[in-house]
């Protein structure tokens, strides 16, 4: 409510009294601390050097040695989600992040849209006298509102946020960013060749913006959310750093779980007796096999040498990415705010298993449901972590960083919810180097941070009348070492996957995600004392069947309460595929204007899986003229319209694999000209790709032809949208360098003519039919 006016207003100034209390802004209450919250991304608890991993990470460590790690600290298995709880301080589902933005469905526990009844934690903050910056990552603006047009209303800086800088969406390319500065689209301040680096960049912008509020405000207290790129793919480092790590990994990632388990042991993260489980412990039929593990000796030398490179690449971007991080606490440090400053540097979910068995050099093939080929990835040993790569390891290594735990990411097992966090406070930690064993979820960051603040969450936000927070602080553990958990239950439900934790025990649905089994009736449930089985080594569920029952009901309570269901473990390409609103109505033919923002692809036209046109009305002024007419996605996969050497060109790349599928022109004199290719679908490849014939045009003359494939799922998860005149980020060819920005002529407009082609939709439904029998 805001503050009555107090004072006496007359006719007259002379005789009227002043009252400004209504009107000054908040102040923090005496003594309040800033919060720095540093989220890496897909990192598993055995990965890090402070919890006994082989990754170096000497700011982590310093802040460990004199602040606290938490060993039973969990996530949701997935980034949006996760990311929404430590925004609300409410359970994923409450968000309507039952998934990533991205995999969005029209239910209320799964929208992506976070409803004004879970309001953010910025925006109390903000309101209570605290300035707010969020940098890096931000997956939790639905796809169908990151568009130019859109009300911005989900927007960082609609949320609670004073400023923002980084990128909308789940991963972006860490050479070629696809980068949001407060409420506008930005292109890159400098080039890779020039040592350009995201994770130096935001680090840079950070310390830019702590800098500037101090200046004119000094005693104004800040909340910074430092969300880097690393450690999700793509796994993107200058080959210094990786090369630190040369022959760290060349024994393999079993090894690694037999040599991590004892190192985690003796750190006190784990306790004694802990148990390694099976490296592949699904059982057949329950899970994809997407997510099957080679055995280290059953590959060949040159697989153990990308692969061993591959961990190297990872260990190098976090480690970098470690010491951008150091740059910010140097900051704190130099100007006298670490002592007050609380922070909290943790991972949003555990080791990532994207990368398949044979690891990746274009990561967005996952969400193809495209196969790695080792024969490709072997091409890019030399390479691996360059603009050239778009790399991901395999999932052997994303057990081994979830060592002693089944699984990784998008799980419901520790090896996907149990993550590393170290949290710092000089002025209100007074233990220091020690490890906390209570067990606590993502749920549980803002009422700590509300505690340490001295701050209540309103019952009233922005008129909305707020829903109750289900987490608990975490301070009573700050100082005392021993007490009690005090957290009662935590469900865990993703893509298809369920758990439930409760007083030390834990039931678990044998259930894979994106495996696209259906019939969740029919799960069997494992039953694990985590308390005295911190691995959940072995199933008790025979011996335990009352317990296991009790559990069991327990996940449907509270899968009722949080709006959980439906379950959903599509596969990944028929998940981004979900029919989602659109700002505008679906239509045959979708015009572009140059100069204008890139158009993201999720409002973009979807030229997927179907025939399409692309004509541009041109005038050529200059015999010279060259660059990019239309362009959408990157090298990794995308197609592209363009002049070069006097030539119409059209490439269509297809997922990065060589060669370009490339379609040229004659020479053309300087004129006004109608410019276009038509692809037309004739039938489907074994992977769902779309097979067809493509017709370049000019003037509706076909001047090349020829055979061409297009790609079944997105050209990117995120960001390398669609651009006109131009090409913002990673070129889609290597025929042009970005932005190749189209001169010696204009661009009148371009035209993308999608038609009425049924074909797709029915074939999507016929394949998900099946899938289901």
């Amino acid at each position: 409510m805001p503050k009555p006016f107090k004072g006496v207003i007359k006719v007259d100034v002379r005789e009227s009294v002043p009252d400004w209390d209504p009107y000054v802004p908040p102040r923090a209450p005496e003594g309040a601390p800033n919060v720095l919250i540093v989220l890496y991304d897909d990192t598993g608890l055995a990965a890090w050097s402070p919890f006994g991993g082989r990754i170096r990470m000497p700011t982590l460590q310093r802040l460990a040695d004199k602040g606290l790690m938490y060993s039973q600290w969990h996530t949701t298995a997935l980034c949006s989600p996760t990311r929404s709880c430590f925004l609300t301080g409410r359970n994923h589902h409450q968000n309507g992040m039952a998934c990533i933005t991205e995999g969005a469905i029209g239910y209320p526990g799964a929208n992506a849209h976070i409803p004004p009844e879970c309001g953010t934690l910025a925006e109390v903050m903000r309101k209570a006298g605290w300035s707010t910056f969020w940098l890096g990552k931000n997956h939790s603006v639905p796809v169908d509102d990151l568009h130019a047009g859109s009300t911005k209303e989900t927007w960082p800086l609609h949320q609670g946020w004073d400023r923002f800088y980084g990128f909308l969406g789940g991963e972006t390319n860490q050479w070629y960013p696809d980068l949001t500065d407060d409420n506008h689209r930005i292109d890159q301040p400098y080039q890779p060749e020039e040592g350009y680096h995201l994770s130096k960049d935001l680090a840079d912008q950070a310390i830019q913006m702590i800098r500037d509020v101090k200046a004119s405000a000094p005693s104004r207290p800040w909340f910074t959310w430092f969300c880097p790129g690393a450690n999700h793919a793509p796994h993107h480092v200058a080959q210094e750093w990786a090369d630190k790590y040369k022959g760290a990994f060349d024994d393999g990632y079993e090894a690694y779980r037999e040599w991590v388990l004892p190192q985690m042991i003796a750190k006190g993260v784990l306790p004694e007796g802990t148990e390694l489980t099976p490296l592949n412990p699904m059982p057949d039929g329950t899970y994809s096999p997407l997510d099957d593990v080679r055995p280290w000796d059953s590959l060949s030398d040159d697989e153990k040498k990308l692969f061993a490179r591959m961990a190297e690449v990872y260990a190098g971007f976090s480690e970098y990415t470690d010491r951008q991080v150091g740059r910010i606490v140097d900051y704190l440090e130099q100007t006298g705010q670490l002592e007050n400053t609380l922070i909290f540097y943790c991972a949003d979910n555990g080791a990532s298993g994207e990368g398949s068995p044979n690891g990746s050099v274009n990561e967005n093939k996952f969400f193809n449901g495209w196969p790695d080929e080792m024969e490709e990835n072997l091409k890019h040993l030399d390479d691996l972590g360059s603009p050239n790569t778009y790399n991901h390891y395999p999932t052997g290594w994303a057990a081994a960083f979830s060592t002693p735990f089944r699984m990784f990411k998008r799980y419901s097992y520790q090896g996907d919810i149990c993550d590393p966090m170290v949290i710092h406070w000089p002025k209100g930690i007074e233990a220091k180097g020690e490890v906390r064993h209570q067990y606590h979820q993502a749920i549980d960051v803002v009422p700590t941070i509300l505690e340490c603040c001295g701050l209540e969450f309103p019952e009233t936000l922005n008129g909305h009348e707020q829903v109750p927070l289900p987490g608990v602080s975490m301070r009573y553990s700050f100082d005392a070492g021993d007490a009690p958990t005090q957290r009662e239950r935590q469900y865990y439900a993703m893509l298809g996957t369920r758990g439930i934790w409760e007083a030390g025990w834990k039931a678990v649905a044998v259930h894979g995600p994106t495996s696209g089994i259906g019939n969740f009736d029919q799960d069997q449930w494992q039953l694990f004392h985590t308390d005295e089985d911190r691995s959940e080594a072995h199933d008790l569920a025979a011996e335990h069947p009352n317990k296991l029952k009790q559990l069991i009901d327990i996940w449907f309570e509270e899968a009722e309460k949080f709006d959980v269901l439906p379950l959903d473990d599509r596969t990944p390409h028929e998940i981004l595929a979900e029919p989602r609103p659109q700002p505008e109505p679906p239509r045959e033919t979708y015009v572009y204007f140059p100069d204008t923002a890139e158009v993201p692809e999720s409002v973009a036209v979807n030229t997927r899986s179907r025939s399409f046109k692309i004509l541009a009305e041109v005038e050529l002024t200059s015999p010279d003229a060259e660059g990019v007419i239309f362009a959408h996605g990157s090298r990794f996969g995308g197609h592209a319209l363009f002049l070069k050497e006097q030539k119409l060109w059209y490439v269509y790349n297809f997922l990065g694999v060589p060669p370009e599928q490339q379609f040229v022109s004659d020479k053309l004199a300087p004129g006004k000209y109608v410019l276009g290719m038509e692809f037309t679908k004739e039938s489907t490849g074994e992977h769902g790709e779309a097979l067809g014939t493509t017709k370049l045009h000019v003037d509706g003359q076909v001047v090349a032809e020829g055979p061409m494939r297009t790609q079944l799922a997105q050209f990117t998860l995120c960001g390398d949208g669609l651009c006109i005149g131009r090409d913002s980020g990673d070129a889609v060819s290597g025929e042009y360098k970005a932005p190749a920005t189209f001169k010696g002529g204009t661009i009148l407009q371009v035209e993308v003519n999608v038609g009425d082609d049924q074909y797709v939709d029915l074939e999507k439904e016929a394949a998900g039919m099946m899938a289901r029998e």
